[in-house]
């Protein structure tokens, strides 16, 4: 397919989203019509203007064609408002749809999506790229509507006042849509490498600005300036491009109207010497044309706004058309007893030759803490990742209650999993909102002070103004590590699955704020099949069984007692952590 066939496609698919709304636009269509009629009726009232006033001095047409005027402009008026506001509504409530679309979109793609692309370039195309599309739908759209039925109006008055002088247009007509043809080639081309700067931009900016201190204490603000100026300075040239492109374009067109004009007076003029024109067909005429001069304008300089919408678009539909993260089982599943089960669960992530996971076997009974251990990037996070299938495995099932996790709804399955991490994700909300995420909208005040206090967390929230309705800013900044965590125990609390991730919950926390986690995670052990990514090796002492991870592979399996008594992995590295002497 062309780039124009292709370009065509994208346009006609964001058009196709405008048609709920064809209310709007049929009023804006309507509204249209009149504007480009009473651009029209204006143009040939010239002639009885100016033949009837001021040649044969009319004393009957004195009051009657200001009055008309004044009629006609009302008119206009009101089918201008029509106009302007059908396809505003219309534009601004493609992009609302659009942008509900895509935010859903990005909450439906496999977590692995994530890896390949930043937060902040999403967020761009979120943001940058349907402001684009709202002016492509609807701005660009009116004024190719209008601009083009005003054309043909005042081009129809023309040939109603002379063929001969208007033919002189037509001519032209061809050069001009070549002209616009290749700009449009350009403006795509251009447009598309402007919307990738902006996300990577933003990217750049994003980290810089969220990694401050570390960019100031290790006096790193110019690498990072330098790196977000080489990308302005790209994005600088290119925003240049466009404008020349645009203003040549424009000249260009203008200067083409201006040679129509020399024409028209040469062939008018000799139309008026054989009797043919009158002065008012002749004001006609060139008000009409002079009329036409910024439709014919706007109608090239719309170019790039269409280029830049449809670049966009295509960039969005690329989203849209992406695969859902694969939902088929057909299994429901109310609420699990919590027998987890891992036979032979191999991983390999696209792009990587060595497996993070290789032959991973394993059961916990419900009710039981699995601990899991193991040096960094030995792939403890990738199995936990698996249960509630933000990962798929390359091998082997992963099973829950004796059933694959492929088999149950993903919603059902996720609904027996609380997940409490080292990097807890709040939200710039209340303390009760956050508490009561995801959980039925109607969650009882009682219920959310209960998950609170089991949490530990009422110690500090009763000290805070608002208490349980006070904003904790965005992701918790106004809170410490401790306080934050306890919040994300009381979000797992009120959810009260059956299965509960632990992820190096208490690892970065002080050794107070550790004895308050502590304290409410083993109020909410209790009960539930628990899996522990443990970093302080001290925390792991009572668990049920310990799984020792090193290079994507279970290398040993125990107690905490048996596994120091084997003196392997285990206990070089509780040794390591303690500082104790290796046995020799």
């Amino acid at each position: 397919m062309s780039a124009e066939a292709s370009a065509w496609a994208v346009y006609r698919r964001l058009l196709k989203r405008a048609r709920r709304y064809w209310p709007l636009l049929a009023a804006a269509g309507v509204g249209m019509v009149f504007e480009a009629g009473a651009a029209a009726a204006f143009t040939w009232m010239m002639k009885p203007i100016v033949d009837e006033t001021f040649v044969a001095q009319n004393e009957g047409m004195r009051w009657t064609i200001p009055l008309a005027i004044v009629s006609l402009f009302v008119v206009r008026g009101f089918a201008t408002f029509a106009t302007d506001y059908g396809m505003a509504r219309t534009g601004r409530s493609v992009v609302r749809d659009l942008r509900e679309d895509i935010l859903a979109k990005y909450l439906r793609l496999p977590s692995e999506r994530f890896d390949r692309e930043p937060v902040p370039a999403m967020v761009s195309r979120l943001n940058y790229d349907t402001e684009q599309v709202t002016q492509a739908s609807s701005d660009a759209l009116k004024t190719i509507l209008t601009d083009s039925l005003t054309i043909v109006a005042l081009l129809a008055v023309m040939f109603w006042y002379s063929p001969q002088v208007t033919v002189v247009m037509l001519i032209l007509a061809p050069l001009i849509g070549g002209i616009s043809a290749v700009v449009g080639r350009r403006y795509r081309r251009i447009n598309r490498g402007i919307q990738d700067g902006v996300a990577s931009m933003a990217q750049i900016a994003e980290q810089a600005l969220s990694a401050q201190q570390e960019v100031k204490v290790y006096g790193a603000q110019e690498a990072e300036l330098s790196r977000y100026r080489k990308l302005i300075g790209q994005n600088l040239r290119l925003g240049v491009k466009v404008e020349a492109t645009r203003a040549g374009a424009s000249s260009l067109v203008q200067t083409l109207a201006a040679v129509a004009l020399a024409v028209i007076l040469l062939v008018a003029g000799h139309e008026a010497s054989q009797g043919r024109m009158t002065a008012g067909s002749f004001v006609a005429i060139l008000t009409s044309m002079m009329a036409m001069l910024p439709s014919l304008k706007r109608i090239a300089n719309v170019q790039s706004v269409v280029q830049r919408g449809v670049a966009a678009a295509d960039r969005l539909f690329s989203i849209l058309d992406e695969s859902d993260e694969a939902d088929t089982g057909q299994r429901s599943l109310a609420r699990a007893r919590g027998e987890v089960e891992f036979r032979d669960v191999s991983v390999t992530y696209p792009g990587q030759e060595t497996p993070a996971l290789a032959g991973i076997s394993f059961r916990a009974a419900p009710g039981t803490v699995t601990a899991i251990v193991g040096r960094s990037g030995s792939g403890k996070s990738t199995l936990i990742r698996l249960l509630p299938r933000f990962y798929e495995a390359s091998q082997g099932e992963v099973r829950v209650d004796g059933h694959a996790v492929g088999d149950y709804r993903l919603a059902d399955l996720r609904r027996q999993v609380a997940m409490v991490g080292q990097r807890v994700m709040l939200f710039d909300d209340s303390i009760a909102a956050n508490i009561a995420f995801g959980a039925d909208a109607g969650a009882e005040e009682a219920r959310i002070l209960a998950a609170a206090e089991a949490a530990n967390a009422l110690e500090f929230i009763n000290r805070l103004p608002g208490g349980m309705q006070a904003s904790i800013g965005e992701n918790g900044g106004l809170l410490s590590g401790g306080q934050r965590q306890r919040l994300a125990i009381a979000r797992a609390v009120l959810k009260d699955a059956p299965i509960l991730i632990l992820d190096e919950a208490t690892a970065a926390l002080d050794t107070e704020s550790e004895r308050l986690v502590q304290d409410a995670l083993n109020r909410l052990i209790p009960d539930r099949t628990t899996l522990v990514i443990a970093h302080r090796l001290s925390t792991v002492e009572h668990a049920d069984q310990v799984l020792v991870l090193d290079g994507g592979r279970l290398v040993e399996q125990g107690t905490h007692a048996s596994l120091l008594e084997k003196g392997g992995l285990y206990a070089h590295l509780h040794r390591m952590q303690f500082r104790e002497p290796e046995a020799g």
